[in-house]
């Protein structure tokens, strides 16, 4: 028997807990989500980090601060795009029986 292996990334694994075909959020949970941002003192920070980058000057330990707030903005963006279509689908319409 052929053992199937399921690809294990960041993005992947997310792809399959959130399903993006499945309703997740109640509305208010997808407003809430709406609102998800870096504090200003990180936004700086990653400014600095972009910077230090363009000119090649990154330590090591710099490029993996990059890193964990690239995971965390694609997080944040994956959970606003299903907080979006939750919220464009209008409310759920009741069982038919």
């Amino acid at each position: 028997m052929r053992e199937f292996t399921l690809p294990n990334d960041d993005a992947q694994l997310l792809q399959r807990v959130l399903e993006p075909g499945k309703p997740l959020l109640s509305p208010a949970a997808a407003e809430s989500i709406l609102q998800l941002q870096f504090p200003k003192e990180d936004q700086t920070r990653m400014k600095r980090l972009a910077e230090r980058a363009r000119a090649g000057t990154l330590t090591a330990g710099e490029a993996n601060e990059i890193g964990a707030y690239d995971r965390v903005g694609s997080l944040i963006a994956i959970l606003q795009s299903k907080a979006r279509k939750t919220l464009s689908a209008g409310p759920a319409k009741p069982a038919k029986t």
